[in-house]
């Protein structure tokens, strides 16, 4: 992951996003930066934004109203947009974060990017790949809250990659499904690691986990059950972590077996 912090404005699409999952979208963001800028857009007269109203100010979010004009339709993707171009323009933030999983923010993911800013989204799986790939990063709003598979400590024979990896998860009565995680697909792995390498063929797992993001926007080690990149490679029989302590940091590297 890239270490720089930006200053982000995080733009939400209240008629798309999900009201109980605001605190953890606000922790995904502070990943990257400080979320100066927080609003929400929705016709507030409606039902639909009371999940929105218990919240707004405990996670200070600036509410903007919205009024839908011709039934079936709603201005919040265009009132979000404007702001976003203002918000641009003004240079009062480096970075944004589109939360929402409608294709209608694609160009507004590409002017941000030709503007040499930072800019994320967040969204459900279902979140067109059009829109995902002009994110910089995009995180599954899934993945904020997956059941994630325990990790043991020792090493162990790792699990066949050609197979949907379980989640043991806690035991469950008869009839209960375990939760599946899909396939890695090897081949994005392998290139990720590939042009990260160094001179000895090892690489920084951050490294790797930004050439990652490169190759592919959305890709989390959530998607698969692990809680980081370094339990994900841990997982892979033909790669290797090296512990690598700096000034008593650990900065883990990654090799071939």
């Amino acid at each position: 992951m890239n270490e720089t912090k930006f200053n982000l404005a995080v733009l939400i699409d209240g008629d798309n996003a999900q009201a109980k999952l605001i605190k953890e979208i606000l922790e995904e963001v502070s990943k990257y930066g400080k979320a100066t800028i927080r609003r929400i857009y929705g016709d507030w007269t409606t039902p639909h934004m009371n999940s929105w109203k218990e919240i707004i100010n405990q996670y200070s979010i600036n509410p903007i109203q919205k009024f839908s004009y011709t039934s079936g339709k709603n201005s919040t993707d265009s009132a979000l947009i404007i702001d976003a171009m203002d918000i641009l323009h003004s240079q009062i933030a480096e970075g944004f974060c589109i939360v929402s999983s409608d294709s209608d923010y694609t160009g507004l993911a590409k002017r941000i990017r030709e503007e040499g800013l930072f800019v994320m989204g967040i969204g459900r799986k279902t979140t067109p790949i059009a829109f995902v790939n002009s994110c910089e990063i995009f995180t599954f709003s899934e993945n904020l809250v997956l059941q994630i598979a325990p990790v043991a400590e020792t090493a162990t024979t790792p699990e066949p990659r050609t197979a949907p990896r379980k989640s043991p998860g806690k035991s469950r009565g008869k009839g209960e499904v375990k939760k599946e995680f899909p396939t890695i697909d090897m081949n994005i792995i392998d290139k990720a690691f590939e042009i990260s390498t160094n001179g000895e063929d090892e690489a920084f797992i951050s490294k790797v986990g930004y050439s990652l993001r490169k190759i592919d926007p959305s890709f989390d080690p959530r998607t698969y059950g692990y809680k980081t990149l370094t339990q994900l490679f841990e997982s892979i029989g033909k790669y290797v972590i090296v512990k690598n302590e700096v000034n008593g940091l650990n900065h883990p590297l990654v090799k071939i077996k």
